[in-house]
């Protein structure tokens, strides 16, 4: 992850884009390059969207990319590590969502019954 984040860094020294990258910026390009990636399985079925290939795979690959080009930028101007944030942010979601509440439950844990698990029907 270092080298991939030393690389990124380089990449903007060399072309003097930190100017740009203030936290409101790099969390707007995290947005709109989500939204790209969602362009890449607008209109297409369940199954095609599981089985991409040729142009459209290549497409979604480059998006991913992207997102995370600037999500590693954010972090880093902000001085979090996204790996660690990762980490945290995995236990919290476990104790939100317990196996036994939450397993096969589209619901937000907010949701979740009093009683156990409820899918809403």
């Amino acid at each position: 992850m270092e080298e991939l984040l030393s690389e990124i860094r380089k990449f903007n020294e060399n072309r003097n884009w930190g100017q740009y990258h203030s936290p409101k910026n790099l969390a707007t390009s995290v947005m709109i390059e989500a939204a790209e990636l969602a362009e890449v399985f607008q209109w297409l079925t369940e199954e095609e969207s599981i089985n991409l290939s040729g142009k459209a795979l290549e497409n979604a690959g480059e998006e991913i990319a992207d997102v995370f080009i600037y999500l590693l930028n954010l972090a880093d101007k902000l001085g979090i590590d996204p790996v660690e944030a990762s980490h945290r942010k995995i236990k919290i979601n476990a104790q939100k969502y317990p196996v036994e509440t939450s397993r096969g439950s589209r619901l937000k844990y907010s949701e979740f019954t009093e009683g156990g698990h409820h899918d809403g029907n």
